[in-house]
């Protein structure tokens, strides 16, 4: 056993009864974050605009504090690139952390000295959590690759400005920057394409032993390792890598795939970072979800997910939350946000601790009809019926088609295969089953004659890699949808449609 492996056994051990406490104390934790929170916004300029020196409760800060989003923040962030002071938080951000862009362009999210220790550490303690359930240690002694973005940053006013992975980058501690491929100057390539293949050529001899990033771009990474190598798998060309740490997207419908092409065990750690906190993780092998980071400078707040789009919607405290209800994600963070909409669904599946999944995406739903389809029950679908028909999914996402000359509606798929099922007709008639099954409302549209059933577009191979290129998207933290209310995604994919 090397020095760092030797050393991190004992500190995961600390770190992992630290968080086992703070399982017991979240309800209380939460409580003494918002009444910080209070405290120190109710000097800023947008505290004073709720009248946060006057709220003393929980639900006098409901009543103070609106649920907003980026659009409703805006003019407080360019107060900010002026270079006005106390304005979401006490003194200027240390960071904006620029996130792809709603009706606005891009967003800027603010990272304070008070929020940036968070999004490090809630890192760092998922891999020490996972040290000391499993006493694997060995990969710290490795090399580690992060496939994120370029940690070169500008400048907004005064403010340094970059995507959160390349920020997070300079924080990588000094005892591990020997560890960490790929080199800086590859790291700083813009361009995706260019920049995995420096990262194959750097990596591709090395003792890979942990390897993280968005699942999407984490296949592509393995595909051009295997192309370069003549077919080998993962594990035959990184023989020591024990451990994938992944986030950004819902895992399950890349799984299979990924497996395939490592060929070999490895464990999985799942995360769940944004610009705007570091939310949860996974702090166990043994039990489903991901564990609510609830002592982080940030009171979370929930909005059941059939009440995102109401003038006053029922916001919930972390106490009152259920196991199995979908709830939109609202934050009071340390970085100076306030009411603010991350645009994820959760469903929590424990409360003894606060274990939660993401369940989609507010903005990424179908509900043309009043189906009020989600991610998660597409995802579930599509890998039922994959499971069923032997079927290898590459990529998929699914728009609503209105405008049929005179046929019955229905849900379009758009679906690029790594293995093809025999009977296309069956496997979308067990998709719509399954979605039908999931979905109560879709299901009574398809009974009344309201809906046909679903159909499925193949796509091309590497339809959806192209398409992300053709609009200056293609790795980093970027993300296909899952599914639209509208055709604009759907519509744009054409060109690649077999």
């Amino acid at each position: 056993m090397k020095i760092k492996s030797f050393l991190a056994k004992p500190y995961a051990s600390i770190i992992h009864n630290k968080i086992r406490k703070g399982m017991v104390t979240a309800v209380a934790d939460q409580q003494s974050i918002l009444q910080n929170l209070l405290k120190v916004g109710s000097r800023t300029i947008i505290g004073k605009d709720m009248g946060l020196p006057e709220v003393k409760t929980y639900e006098e800060f409901r009543q103070a504090v609106p649920a907003r989003d980026y659009e409703d923040i805006r003019s407080y962030i360019d107060m900010i690139k002026e270079g006005k002071e106390n304005v979401l938080w006490k003194g200027k951000p240390i960071y904006f952390a620029k996130t792809s862009g709603t009706t606005s362009g891009a967003k800027y999210i603010p990272i304070t000295k008070d929020s940036i220790p968070y999004h490090i550490n809630a890192a760092r303690d998922a891999l020490l959590c996972y040290m000391a359930e499993t006493g694997n240690s060995a990969f710290a002694d490795g090399k580690m690759i992060f496939l994120s973005g370029s940690p070169v940053l500008e400048r907004m006013g005064s403010i340094p400005t970059g995507r959160l992975s390349g920020i997070v980058n300079h924080y990588v501690p000094r005892y591990l920057r020997g560890n960490q491929l790929p080199s800086y100057e590859t790291n700083c390539i813009e361009d995706w394409e260019q920049k995995l293949d420096k990262i194959v050529g750097e990596t591709i001899n090395k003792d890979m032993t942990l390897i993280s990033g968005i699942p999407p771009w984490m296949q592509m990474y393995f595909d051009w390792l295997s192309e370069r190598s003549d077919g080998k798998k993962i594990k035959e060309l990184f023989p020591n890598l024990s451990v994938i740490v992944h986030g950004g997207v819902n895992f399950e419908p890349y799984h299979a795939r990924l497996k395939e092409s490592l060929g070999g065990e490895v464990d999985f750690i799942e995360t769940f970072p944004s610009s705007e906190g570091f939310f949860a993780f996974q702090d166990t092998q043994t039990e489903e979800g991901l564990l609510l980071n609830t002592n982080s400078g940030i009171f979370y707040e929930f909005i059941p997910a059939n009440e995102v789009f109401n003038e006053n919607p029922t916001r919930l405290s972390l106490q009152d939350v259920k196991v199995g209800e979908n709830y939109a994600l609202i934050i009071n963070s340390n970085a100076g946000l306030w009411g603010y909409s991350i645009g994820d669904t959760v469903r929590f599946v424990s409360t003894e601790p606060y274990r939660l999944v993401v369940s989609g995406r507010i903005k990424h739903f179908i509900s043309a009809f009043g189906e009020h389809v989600i991610g998660e029950e597409v995802d579930h679908a599509m890998l039922q019926a994959a499971k069923e028909h032997n079927a290898r999914i590459t990529e998929f996402t699914v728009a609503p088609k209105i405008q049929t000359d005179g046929e019955l509606p229905y849900h379009e798929w758009f679906v690029e295969f790594e293995q093809a099922p025999e009977n296309m007709a069956a496997f979308a008639h067990s998709v719509n089953n399954s979605l039908r099954e999931k979905n109560i409302y879709y299901n009574d549209l398809i009974t009344g004659n309201i809906l046909q059933e679903l159909k499925i577009r193949v796509m091309q191979k590497n339809a959806f890699i192209e398409y992300m290129k053709s609009v200056g998207k293609l790795g980093g933290q970027n993300k296909v949808p899952r599914l639209s209310n509208d055709r604009n995604f759907a519509d744009a994919l054409a060109p690649w449609q077999l």
